[in-house]
């Protein structure tokens, strides 16, 4: 009937014109023209992979600016300064200076439900900084430290993402928030340890992650809880030749401790992880040493194995203090858990790191790997350009602890990562800050960028994953409320 009345007007009555409008408005009813907001999950999806694509060069920016500054745990002046510009730039709301930390920022974007969170950090490594070739080469510019582990461009892709999912929203009219959390100190395993303390990341529905890698994968591992903490002992000094029985020295209760803790080594499980330095061991020696200081991590499967572990090493420092017959005071930096991994959150970042691909290199990048990797007398494989599946079950825990944990612990918290270094480098050395200053490596940047934002679609409208992980991460929890590791009202470690 209706196309008939469409072919022939003419013949039209007064009755089938009423039909005809009625027709039509139940039409414009069930079938409303197309708005934004009736785009698809997988529509919104390339409009935000298209706006990452639009970023690179902020990308690229961002990210050498980062590795030009390699700022140290919670030094990051410029780093925090630069991102936050950024953002406040592209039209977020910057709160700068949370927890107590001058580097630590927040940077919020639309209003309501769901609350989704991006984590980005910026700090460098000391000691490891190389100009960007395939050898041993300190910075010409002197900077001893480096982008060893790749934060550069981890800030870097997660404030574009970020940039991108805002971008999205506003043109989508998608309701929700999006929050950027620069969280500094990631090395020393301090800037999220502090802000989960302090209730910063309080009201999140979700938090997403990345991490440079040597291989592209979601995260599937929960690393190692860890206790981060000094021991000082205070001795007397003395002439060290002419009148030793008048000193007591704290270099002793220092190597005492430690040789007791190396014995507790036989007798903890292949899982746990101790290991230390001595910042201060004495001036002279002639002079027997009045002050001494040694600086430990005590890592483990999960929270309860750390305190177990922790509380041993403290009897052991005790004993030392006793033996030598000076006094000691033990200071806890800071604790972080193990990483609670959410499945229907790793299921959806590996959906979209399949839809986003990997990072492709040229010819010349991968002789650039293989040179490093030549000079370093491993396989020269170059970089990696696979995209490894998400194994059904967690894998054993590897590497070492990271705050990210304490995320993970207060919202449902998922992250991956993306091929930034040649295979098999060692991590935390001149060969990966030598690797992060290419432009090879901001590749990964580029598609870790897309990845989050794509995900960050998925978080925004498909209401039924966020319930999912949401429900995940109560029973993984068990529904416990989070309790920080270190004591409420310990500032953070600043100086």
């Amino acid at each position: 009937m209706i196309s008939v009345l469409f072919v022939q007007p003419h013949r039209r009555t007064f009755v089938d014109a009423m039909y005809t409008t009625i027709c039509i408005g139940l039409m414009a009813f069930v079938f409303p023209p197309a708005n934004a907001n009736d785009k698809t999950t997988e529509g919104l999806k390339t409009e935000v992979i298209s706006s990452v694509e639009a970023l690179k060069p902020l990308i690229e920016e961002m990210a050498t600016l980062l590795w030009d500054y390699s700022e140290l745990a919670l030094e990051e002046t410029l780093s925090a300064k630069m991102l936050s510009g950024k953002l406040e730039k592209a039209g977020f709301i910057v709160e700068r200076g949370v927890a107590g930390m001058p580097t630590a920022f927040v940077a919020t974007y639309g209003r309501g439900k769901p609350v989704i969170g991006i984590l980005a950090e910026y700090d460098a490594l000391p000691g490891v900084g190389n100009e960007p070739v395939p050898r041993r080469q300190p910075r010409a510019d002197g900077v001893p430290s480096g982008q060893g582990c790749g934060h550069n461009l981890f800030g870097a892709a997660c404030v574009a993402a970020a940039i991108a999912v805002k971008n999205g929203m506003a043109e989508n009219q998608l309701p929700g928030t999006i929050k950027l959390f620069g969280t500094p100190a990631e090395e020393t395993v301090v800037g999220k340890v502090y802000m989960a303390r302090d209730g910063i990341f309080k009201g999140l529905d979700t938090a997403l992650e990345w991490h440079p890698s040597d291989e592209n994968s979601v995260r599937n591992q929960p690393g190692r809880a860890m206790n981060n903490f000094e021991v000082e002992f205070f001795g007397q000094a003395a002439h060290a030749s002419a009148d030793p029985w008048n000193g007591r020295s704290a270099l002793d209760a220092v190597e005492l401790m430690n040789f007791g803790v190396n014995l507790m080594r036989e007798h903890v499980k292949p899982t746990t992880r101790l290991h230390y330095v001595i910042p201060g061991g004495g001036e002279a020696p002639n002079v027997v040493p009045e002050y001494t200081r040694v600086w430990y991590y005590v890592r483990a499967l999960n929270r309860e194995e750390v305190q177990q572990y922790y509380d041993w090493v403290l009897k052991i420092a005790e004993s030392a203090a006793l033996a030598t017959g000076t006094t000691h005071k033990v200071h806890l930096i800071t604790g972080v858990h193990e990483y609670l991994l959410n499945r229907p959150l790793q299921e959806a970042i590996q959906v979209n790191l399949e839809l986003v691909g990997t990072p492709i290199f040229t010819k010349k990048e991968q002789a650039f790997a293989r040179s490093i990797q030549r000079f370093l007398k491993i396989k020269e494989r170059g970089f990696s350009e696979e995209l490894k599946p998400l194994a059904d079950e967690p894998q054993p825990p590897r590497g070492g602890s990271t705050d990210v944990a304490e995320v993970s612990w207060m919202t449902p918290t998922a992250g991956f990562s993306v091929v930034t270094a040649p295979e098999e480098i060692p991590w935390h050395n001149w060969a990966t800050t030598a690797s992060h200053g290419t432009a090879a490596s901001r590749k990964g940047a580029v598609i870790a960028a897309k990845v989050l934002a794509a995900t960050g679609v998925d978080l925004l409208t498909r209401p039924e994953l966020l319930k999912e992980a949401q429900k995940f991460f109560k029973e993984a929890s068990g529904g416990k409320a989070y309790r920080s590791p270190i004591p409420a009202n310990q500032p953070p470690p600043l100086k």
